[in-house]
């Protein structure tokens, strides 16, 4: 039996893994969130994990053979992900979910500090790398609202493209890097199949919208306007390196791991009129 801890198991990415590795022959997923009475994918055990509370940390790693991290958007980051590898067990194969491109942002860097903690944690690893999630368009925490509300999409592009993927991919490409053999030592950068313009992306979330969509350049700062701290020192790095055209490189990386293309983000939207607000 192969046991795997996903961390962040409701999210974007966590999801989708956990639903693919539940129903693997021999293998026991242990979903791991800050309330675990909500984790309800199928043949999942729940399991309490927090990055704020390391007190519960070895309980949830116990016996544990493969760890999916899902990187804390927060400025101590690195160092807890170092602390949470130090109390699992040294067997064990951890994959880490990054960003496009980490090394871009120079050696110092908060990303690929968080990188450097798994690369030099004594575990077997795998990180990716993936661009920004085409989720964005249909959560309400991001993106969504503001569609539906206004039919705008209101986004600091600079010009540039977004090679936007779709989570399941990076859960698909995540799922052969935990259980399958020669994924150890890989650095995954990891993209849709297609660059696109932020019109362009309007223009295809019109289509599935049934009613117009519209990009609305807007600067950096108001882009960050209403957030602060770290959150906001993060933003505004994510879209200067969206200007400088990072998450615009394509990469052939989910084919060449999963054996499929990556989706389209037509194909993503396909099914998401109900959510984007159009009519059933």
């Amino acid at each position: 039996m192969t046991r795997v801890l996903v961390t962040g198991v409701r999210g974007k990415t966590g999801s989708p893994l956990a639903e693919l590795l539940a129903p693997r022959p021999g293998v026991e997923v242990l979903g791991g969130s800050s309330d675990p009475a909500t984790v309800t994918v199928d043949g999942v055990r729940p399991t309490a994990f927090s990055w704020d509370d390391p007190s519960g940390w070895p309980a949830a790693t116990d016996g544990v053979d493969a760890v999916y991290v899902v990187r804390p958007d927060r400025a101590d980051a690195p160092e807890l992900i170092g602390a949470l590898l130090d109390r699992t067990p040294a067997r064990a194969h951890v994959v880490l979910l990054s960003e496009q491109d980490a090394d871009s942002v120079g050696p110092d860097g908060w990303a690929l500090r968080a990188e450097r903690a798994v690369r030099g944690s004594g575990r077997s690893w795998t990180i990716l790398r993936p661009s920004w999630f085409m989720q964005v368009f249909t959560d309400p925490r991001f993106y969504r609202d503001r569609l539906v509300d206004t039919g705008e999409l209101p986004f600091a592009s600079g010009g540039a493209s977004v090679a936007w993927i779709d989570a399941r991919d990076i859960a698909a490409v995540a799922g052969r890097a935990l259980l399958d053999e020669g994924h150890a030592g890989r650095v995954y950068e990891l993209s849709g199949p297609e660059p696109l313009s932020l019109p362009r992306t309007a223009e295809l979330l019109s289509r599935a919208a049934g009613r117009p969509v519209v990009h609305r350049e807007v600067s950096i700062d108001d882009a960050i306007a209403g957030t602060g701290g770290f959150e906001r020192e993060l933003t505004a790095l994510t879209f200067e390196r969206v200007q400088a055209g990072v998450f615009a490189v394509v990469t052939d990386t989910v084919h060449g791991v999963t054996g499929r293309p990556a989706r389209t983000l037509e194909a993503f939207l396909a099914g998401s009129g109900p959510v984007l607000g159009r009519a059933a």
